[in-house]
This record gives C-alpha cells, structure tokens and sequence, in this order.
C-alpha cells in the first residue's frame, strides 16, 4: 500500500506559496516597468535651468509682441522682482521633495507596493538555489525517463546523482536503504512516482528524529553574546555585519569585537562593518584575543548593548594549539556573562562540500557549536550540504547566504528551503 509522505503533504502546502511567487513575480515586472518610466521622468527634471529658462521665454516674447509694448517695462521690472523672490524660496523645495519621494518609491514601490519579509525570503530562496535546483531536480527527472522500471541500474545511478549533490557518502548509503525498503513493501514499480518518493526521504532526513530548532537563543536579561568560529576564507566577518545589519533592522542595539587580533586587515575590516551598517565596535590589533573579548564586553555592557557579535581567527581543524585558544574564550566570557555565549555560530562555506562536513565535526569535538551558518549557497549546486550537515553532525543550519547583498543572508527556513530546492517538481 502507497503511503502519502510528507513531500505530498508540502506539494499542499506550497500551492499558495507557488501562487504568491507569481504574483510577486508580475508585481516586480511592473515595478521594472514603472523604474524606466521614472528615469525618463527624472531625465526631465534635471534638465538644466538654462534651457528650461529659453523654452519659458520664448512663448512670453510671443506674448509681449501682441499686448501693449509701452505699458509693458514698469510691469516686467516688477514681475521679474517678485518672481526672482519666489524663485530662490521655490529653488531649494523640489530637491528636498525629490530626495524624499524616490526614497519612499524605494521602500513602497510605484504603487505603493510594500514586500513583507516572508515574501523576500520567498524571492531570495527561489534565487539562491536555483542552481542547485536546476542541476539536482532536473538530473532527478531525467533519471524517472529514462528507466521505465525500477531496477538495480535505476538505484546506482541514483547512488551517484545523490552522492553528488553533496548530500554525503554515509547518508547516501542509509537513504538508499531506506529507499529499497519502501519499494519493496509498498510495491513501487512506477520511476516517476519514485521521483517523489525519493524527495519524501530526503524531506525525512532532514525533518524526522530529534527536533533542532533554528531560533536563536536570545538572553534573559543582559546582551545576548553570539561567537563565531569557523576556518578561514568562509566569509565570517562578512556574516557578521549581514547579522548585525538584521538585528539593528530589527531596532537591536548591536557590538562587534573583533576576536580575530593578529590577522593582518582583521580589526579594521571589522570595524568597517560597524560603521557600515551603525553598530558599536571594540577591538585591538595585536593583543590577547581573550583579553580584547572580556574589554569588550565590560563595554557592551556600560552601553546597554542587546546583541554581541564576536569575531574569532581562522581556525585549522588540525591546529590543537589554536583549537585550545578557543576554550580559553569560552571560559572568558562565561566568567563576564552568565550562561554565554548564548550560541556559538560555525560559519561554514557551502562551495567546499564535504570539507564543510569535516569542519562542523571537528569544531563540535572542540567547542559546543550551537548552530551553522552555511555561507555561499547561491554559489554551488549542491544544495544537498544542508541534509548532509543535520545527518552527519546534528547541529541546525540557522542561517544561509543566498548572495552578496545584505539582505541575503535569511533565517534557515526548512519549508522555503524546500520549495526552493523542489517547487518545479511541485
């Protein structure tokens, strides 16, 4: 007997969600649309006065050469007085007014269109995965055309094509089995509705077992303290000011420390961020990582600050010494904040694959990582790291990068993730 799983039970769900992305999708057509007819409009106004001031006169000495020529002088003399008056009063009013107009279309649109948060996850999801969609979910299609039937051909190029995806050898090897077992005691012969059967386990991965939680774990009272790790060139300073660029939308009061204090470039790059996006900023180049973290926070909290983001060095899994540097932090800080760090954020690149699997394992043995920030997604067609990490090392995926901008570094959501990663099969 065919059970209905649960990627049936998403295909119900997401057919509003499907709806809604069209319609957002004709509704950013239009706002396209109405942006060029804008810049004609913006063409115009800027216009330079003087030839404004030629198209003005020309029809006023037509004007002047059909009324009374003497009776004229005396009243243009005080006519160009009082307009010269309201001119300069008038000048100043329509750049103020311009400035304040194209700054509202920026936020409402033309129309006075507004996007809600969910509906720019919607967007930022569909986009950042729409290489792992098109390599991962058309290969999958393929494969239900070209076997008609169910067989041991059929299972190894699936092996292969899940392998992959970055979903990982040893999950391969478990889904496999799993997979074999509901063929054969649900009786399934069809291969295209294997396809769905096939994304119902993967969805199963991910969603059955023990129950992860993606919020952050905010303080009771006193600053939240997030530290972040992760080797080097994953994009961790990066993360750091797209987080604090969230929380200070959200109306939080944000620091950053800059951990990481020998790494040429590191305390001032971080300190860009603070000032790019409005947030407080500690940090010495040069000194005792620990010691900078604990000055930090005695600042952080004579500020009042809600949120402390700590940046860290690189760390090489296979450096012992610098592996140690990070227990010390933890005690650090545990002693200035009671119960913190609040989490300990793992930043790991999605483009390295399994490398990003090895990384999570040894940051675990050495530090309790709370949560992953898989960075570079919309980078890499193999979209499948996100099961892979749930699956090998239990740790939640809280937050993804979906692209450059600010905006796009989202929440982990695992139903957006899922339609992202499926709708066209949907």
């Amino acid at each position: 007997m065919i059970k209905m799983g649960l990627f049936q039970k998403f295909k119900d769900m997401f057919s509003s969600k499907k709806q809604r992305e069209e319609e957002l999708e004709e509704i950013l057509e239009q706002e396209e649309s109405n942006e060029d007819i804008e810049e004609e409009i913006d063409k115009v106004e800027e216009t330079p006065e003087e030839e404004l001031e030629e198209i003005e006169e020309t029809p006023e000495e037509e004007s002047v050469e059909e009324t009374n020529e003497d009776a004229s002088n005396e009243e243009e003399d005080n006519e160009k007085e009082i307009t010269e008056e309201e001119h300069e009063e008038v000048e100043e009013e329509p750049e103020t007014v311009k400035e304040e107009s194209k700054k509202e279309k920026k936020k409402k649109g033309f129309f006075g269109f507004k996007l809600t948060e969910k509906d720019k996850d919607l967007l930022v999801y569909d986009k950042g995965l729409e290489k792992s969609r098109k390599e991962f979910v058309s290969e999958l299609s393929l494969l239900g055309k070209k076997f008609t039937r169910v067989n041991e051909e059929y299972y190894e190029e699936l092996e292969q094509l899940l392998i992959s995806a970055d979903i990982g050898i040893n999950t391969v090897f478990k889904f496999m089995d799993r997979l074999r077992d509901r063929v054969k005691h649900e009786n399934i012969t069809d291969t295209n509705y294997l396809t769905e059967v096939i994304v119902d386990e993967l969805l199963m991965i991910y969603v059955e077992g023990s129950s992860l939680t993606d919020k952050i774990n905010m303080a009771e009272s006193g600053p939240t303290v997030i530290l972040m790790v992760g080797v080097n060139g994953v994009g961790k300073t990066t993360t750091i000011g797209k987080l604090a660029h969230k929380y200070i939308k959200e109306g939080k009061k944000v620091m950053l420390i800059a951990g990481d204090t020998f790494r040429a470039g590191a305390v001032p790059q971080l300190e860009e961020w603070a000032n790019r996006t409005g947030a407080e900023f500690f940090g010495k180049e040069n000194s005792d990582p620990a010691g900078v973290i604990f000055d930090g926070l005695v600042k952080a909290k004579e500020l009042n600050v809600d949120i402390v983001l700590i940046d860290t060095a690189g760390r090489l899994q296979n450096k012992v010494n610098l592996m140690n540097e990070l227990e010390k932090i933890n005690k650090v800080i545990g002693r200035h904040v009671p119960n913190a760090p609040h989490e300990t954020l793992l930043i790991i690149d999605a483009t390295t694959g399994q490398n990003g699997i090895s990384q999570a394992e040894s940051f675990k043995e050495i530090t309790n990582v709370t949560g992953i920030v898989l960075t570079k997604l919309d980078g890499t067609a193999k979209g499948g790291i996100v099961l892979a990490i749930k699956e090998n090392v239990g740790i939640p995926v809280k937050f993804i990068g979906l692209g450059e901008q600010m905006e796009d570094l989202r929440t982990f959501d695992i139903e957006d993730y899922i339609y992202g990663l499926f709708k066209d099969m949907m």
